[in-house]
């Protein structure tokens, strides 16, 4: 009735459903473990005995899988025996080491031993099948002794080292750095390991090995993790999880979200375990993760007062800590949206003040939310906002009479608003800032966004873009701080032949310092430098007269 087909039916299930307490004792689902063997043998042979009739064999002969026969075997021992004479295409299935490889690949978290001897015959002769392909349990299991017996409990080294070594027998694309178990109330057990690869916050290398009933099902249920744990892999099984009916998958269901939900809490439990246990993997861990540890913490907030203390974000003086950053920057936190080197390298490094790279994975969001928490003023230069808080502008009646218009006008330029202010440092005469906002707009509206964009996400984006008004694309902030530019304001004024050689010195330092791009440059550098070189001359030539 749940199916449009159906190509096998096991008494597994039936028994599963109808006596609830064997559940941890039975193997099977679909009915499809058997019917695989027709598809690689040409003769299949089965000998069985039930307990409920141990004086009573059967056997069961197919040779094409389409019919068979049943008959009344010689008598044999309570259990069941499945011979597969292999079709010739698939002979190198009757290699011992291939079957073996297989068997601790799918099968090495059932609880019920599985024997696979290198020479079956010796085996047989000398009844002795060897160490069982599953006989190490996982780490989360109690290790048997012998019978019923458990082993004593191992040191909290030597566990660390028996999980290490479980990990590696699954991860072979990176050595498993240190392991968390599986915590809390769900249908999941089994552990999680962080990968010794260093990453960055747009990696995915999810890898999760998914077994229901101690089969494994799928080594790529990376669905179970979330998306920012993408340096995390895991080995999970679950009595409560549905395979699909290919058994190549797992099916989404409520036990698949409370799965996600349980593994989720496994991960920040585990992580808040190592940063407090195990101080040397945490420092590692943030060594190699340290942009996908500061993505993950803005997805949950245990997670972000976790990493927010020790991660670091890139800045013009290299990755810091946030509090560091705190600290050098006198309370405050600056955030720059240049794609390169802007004016924020030129003026912060006068300051000897870090700005964070804004643009960098996670930066500007970890940074916002960082301040917010913390009541710290976040300053995001190109921008009104943040201009303000770094250049406190004069008024024009606040210096002499026309000083304020022969500044203007001498340092005039093509889409460049030039602005009198003061700021620090004192020995910085001018600097050249973009309008971030205005570039967005530029950019949003210009035609090529169309083929980069979606429409829907373009149309969100030009409603935002609307609100920003269209202004100069640059402004030129001068600093009245700096005795050289207050003295040139007032030799323009005056019409001083000295002062407009200076500014003739000054106006391609204004270029050359800029850090933006040639097509919106305030002159370019060709320019620059020949107007430079051109002052020189006359200079010389001054001097010779």
């Amino acid at each position: 009735e749940r199916y449009l087909a159906t190509i096998g039916a096991g008494y597994t299930r039936t028994l599963r459903q109808s006596r609830p307490d064997s559940e941890s004792g039975l193997i099977g689902f679909f009915g499809l473990g058997f019917l695989s063997a027709f598809v690689v043998a040409e003769r299949v042979e089965v000998w069985t005995c039930s307990y409920q009739q141990p004086d009573r064999a059967w056997r069961f002969l197919s040779r094409d899988g389409h019919s068979y026969s049943l008959e009344q075997g010689a008598d044999r021992p309570v259990g069941t025996r499945v011979t597969l004479h292999l079709q010739e295409a698939h002979a190198s299935l009757a290699n011992p080491s291939a079957v073996r490889r297989l068997l601790s690949r799918y099968v090495c978290l059932l609880p019920v031993p599985i024997h696979c001897p290198l020479d079956a015959a010796l085996a047989r002769r000398e009844d002795h099948w060897g160490e069982a392909v599953n006989a190490v349990p996982p780490p989360w299991r109690p290790a048997r002794a012998g019978g019923d017996e458990v082993e004593n409990e191992p040191s909290p080294l030597r566990r660390r080292k028996l999980a290490l070594d479980f990990a590696r027998r699954f991860e072979t694309d990176f050595e498993p750095l240190c392991t968390m178990p599986i915590v809390g109330a769900g249908p999941l057990t089994g552990m999680l390991w962080v990968q010794d690869a260093a990453t960055y916050g747009s990696s995915d290398n999810r890898r999760v090995w998914a077994f229901v009933r101690g089969m494994m099902i799928s080594d790529d249920a990376r669905e179970l993790l979330p998306r920012w744990a993408g340096f995390i892999g895991a080995v999970l099984e679950s009595d409560r999880l549905t395979p699909t009916a290919s058994r190549e998958d797992l099916q989404r269901d409520a036990a698949f979200d409370a799965a996600q939900a349980q593994i989720h809490e496994s991960l920040i439990e585990g992580l808040a375990a190592l940063a407090r246990d195990e101080p040397a993997s945490w420092r590692r861990i943030l060594n190699r993760h340290n942009e996908a540890l500061l993505g993950a913490g803005l997805c949950d907030d245990r997670l972000f007062a976790l990493v927010s203390e020790q991660a670091t974000l890139p800045t013009s003086q290299g990755d810091l800590p946030l509090a560091r950053i705190v600290q050098s920057s006198q309370g405050r936190l600056y955030v720059s949206q240049a794609q390169r080197g802007g004016f924020e390298e030129l003026l912060f490094r006068a300051l000897s003040l870090p700005v964070i790279q804004g643009v960098r994975y996670g930066a500007l969001p970890v940074a916002r939310r960082y301040a917010e928490s913390r009541g710290l003023p976040l300053v995001i230069l190109g921008t009104e906002t943040g201009e303000r808080a770094l250049f406190r502008p004069v008024a024009d009646d606040a210096l002499e009479a026309g000083v304020a218009a022969a500044l203007r006008q001498g340092f005039a330029g093509e889409g460049v608003d030039v602005v009198l202010s003061r700021f620090a440092p004192p020995h910085l005469p001018f600097v050249l800032v973009p309008d971030r906002d205005v570039e967005l707009k530029q950019r949003i509206e210009a035609d090529e966004a169309d083929q980069r964009i979606s429409t829907a996400a373009l149309g969100l984006a030009r409603l935002f873009t609307a609100a920003i008004d269209t202004g100069p694309p640059m402004r030129l902030y001068l600093n009245l701080d700096c005795p050289l530019l207050a003295a040139l304001g007032r030799g323009l004024a005056e019409a001083s032949p000295a002062a407009t050689q200076v500014l003739t010195l000054l106006r391609p330092l204004v270029a050359l310092l800029s850090h933006i791009d040639e097509q919106q440059r305030y002159m370019s550098s060709e320019q620059a430098l020949r107007a430079l070189c051109t002052l020189g001359e006359r200079m010389l030539e001054d001097r010779h007269e």
